[in-house]
């Protein structure tokens, strides 16, 4: 027994902090929870940092690795002369951290409180009962480590989960059979190098934090916001594994408990390219009052895959489940808030679950291919092209108008990000066009060219007081707008599209188009990464 302790100390995780277990009660009622970090002995510490410096100098030479090599082959030193005694160095490499990793068990199985927490460790692998996961809750390790709490295979058939779930998909170019097959021969190429951009650089551009270096530095960030979220707001981490077999790092906060308005609503968090739920835009409902449901992107903190579109689906649509079969919240309970790029996952959940309560986009965009663009030199435009809409297609405004329910965007006048010019041009903020679309897709008959002239010239407006100004200008009257749009859903009870506005004067479609772009949109007045204010969260307008 002791031999077996000992081999799960060698190759057991890294624990980071230890969450106490709940003994007393706070003033508000809720469970007391004080931690602290975890404290190696001299030699575990000592090793774990010779591994860790390895791990890192690893993770260095394989993002390098290109360069790397096209080095050591015109050196030449890529030759069967030459590979023999590196391959010996490698033997010797390995064997040496071997020996470290050994000493690092060594000095694990004299550590008390490491040994307490193996035997949980293993304890709820043998047996994952609620308690057994209440007890591994008390720890903050490697989440590569922890047992799987939810899978997509408990409610759904895994038969069909072979090619993942359903995406939108460009529309295919139709041609003839031998036109087709001198075409695939001619840009067999492109197709290629697209292939290779698409999963080296582009895919790391795209979503930074992915990259293991760049979470390795934010290590220290990431385990003080974890902290704080299970000790001071009694967050709850689980493991749940997608169709795909990707596991996904999630954090529940039930404010069900608490009696308020707002906590039996559930906001599921969907975070930006190199935002993670420790640190992300699940704060901000939280302030508001609301139970919060965050999680990672595939590759991202303790979630493991790749963040191209369908496996950020796949991970999506796990989270749905789990928030339903697991927490009990019903899809009408469920609102989901995305900032930045995590407003593709959000739109695809409501395309795909119409049932849920609303949407919350905060900085997104109606496409990727405008911002790929901006980005790169002209001459690559065809390259860029198919390899957004082959690999990266996030087509937020595209699934958005499948949606029926209500809509909130959020836009930053003064964003950075997602602009095709800069900060100073807010008419180049992609938010507008996505706001633009929606309002197109819904209400055609109000959006006709006055209708569209008039909300571009209230998203001109470059502050709150220019756009009160104009929408004063066109002396909108609010209780007629809302008038005729009840009086049209009373006697229609038609989804959207709506036809109403077919018979107005264009004084009235203006009228009405800059009453919806005001309800559907609301700017807030700063940059892209600004965290947003719980004053600034708020439920969609609806009728």
């Amino acid at each position: 027994m002791a031999g077996w302790i000992w081999f799960r100390c060698v190759f057991g995780p890294n624990l980071t902090r230890t969450h106490r277990s709940p003994d007393t009660a706070r003033p508000d009622g809720r469970v007391a929870r004080r931690g602290w970090p975890y404290q190696p002995r001299s030699l575990e510490r000592h090793a774990d940092s010779i591994l860790g410096w390895a791990s890192a100098l690893w993770s260095l030479s394989y993002y390098s690795s290109p360069l790397l090599l096209c080095y050591l082959y015109r050196k030449g030193y890529i030759c069967s002369g030459k590979l023999a005694p590196v391959s010996q160095y490698v033997g010797t490499v390995l064997v040496c951290l071997l020996g470290v990793a050994c000493l690092r068990g060594w000095g694990r199985w004299r550590n008390s409180e490491y040994l307490q927490f193996i035997s949980i460790l293993e304890e709820t692998r043998k047996n994952h009962t609620a308690n057994n996961k209440r007890k591994l809750a008390c720890f903050d390790f490697d989440f590569s480590h922890w047992p799987a709490d939810f899978s997509w295979s408990d409610v759904s058939n895994p038969k069909l989960s072979k090619g993942g779930v359903s995406l939108l998909k460009p529309e295919p170019r139709h041609r003839g059979a031998a036109d087709g097959i001198i075409n695939t021969l001619r840009t067999l190429p492109c197709h290629i190098i697209s292939f290779l951009i698409a999963h080296s650089f582009g895919r790391r551009m795209l979503y930074p934090g992915s990259v293991g270096l760049l979470q390795k530095a934010m290590r220290p960030m990431l385990q003080q916001g974890q902290a704080r979220l299970v000790e001071e707001s009694n967050g709850q981490r689980s493991k749940l594994v997608a169709c795909d077999g990707n596991e996904i790092d999630t954090m529940f906060v039930d404010r069900r408990p608490e009696g308020g308005a707002n906590g039996q609503t559930l906001v599921i968090c969907c975070e930006g390219n190199a935002g993670f739920y420790e640190v992300g835009c699940m704060n901000t409902p939280l302030e508001g009052g609301y139970s919060v449901l965050g999680w990672n992107h595939p590759g991202f903190g303790g979630s493991t895959g790749v963040p191209f579109p369908q496996n950020e689906a796949n991970a999506m649509d796990v989270v749905i489940q789990f928030a339903v079969h697991k927490l009990g919240f019903r899809l009408s309970d469920i609102i989901v808030y995305a900032w930045s790029i995590g407003g593709f996952t959000a739109s695809w959940a409501v395309m795909s679950y119409p049932e849920l309560k609303a949407l919350v986009l905060d900085a997104s965009f109606d496409d990727l291919l405008p911002l790929a663009l901006k980005v790169m030199p002209d001459s690559w435009r065809p390259l860029v092209t198919y390899t957004v809409r082959q690999y990266m297609n996030l087509n937020n405004a595209e699934q958005l108008c499948k949606y029926q329910g209500p809509v909130l965007l959020i836009r930053r006048t003064k964003d950075e990000i997602i602009t095709t010019t800069g900060p100073e041009d807010i008419t180049a903020n992609r938010g507008n066009d996505l706001l633009l679309r929606l309002l197109q897709f819904r209400y055609p008959k109000i959006m006709t060219d006055e209708g569209v002239a008039s909300v571009r010239r209230w998203l001109a407006a470059g502050s709150l007081l220019e756009e009160a100004a104009l929408y004063s200008s066109y002396e909108v009257d609010d209780d007629w707008c809302v008038s005729v749009l009840q009086s049209y859903q009373n006697d229609t009870h038609t989804p959207f599209p709506w036809t109403v506005g077919e018979d107005m004067t264009s004084d009235g479609r203006r009228q009405l188009a800059l009453f919806l772009a005001r309800k559907y949109m609301h700017n807030f007045e700063t940059t892209h990464c600004t965290p947003l204010p719980a004053s600034e969260f708020q439920q969609p307008w609806s009728l």
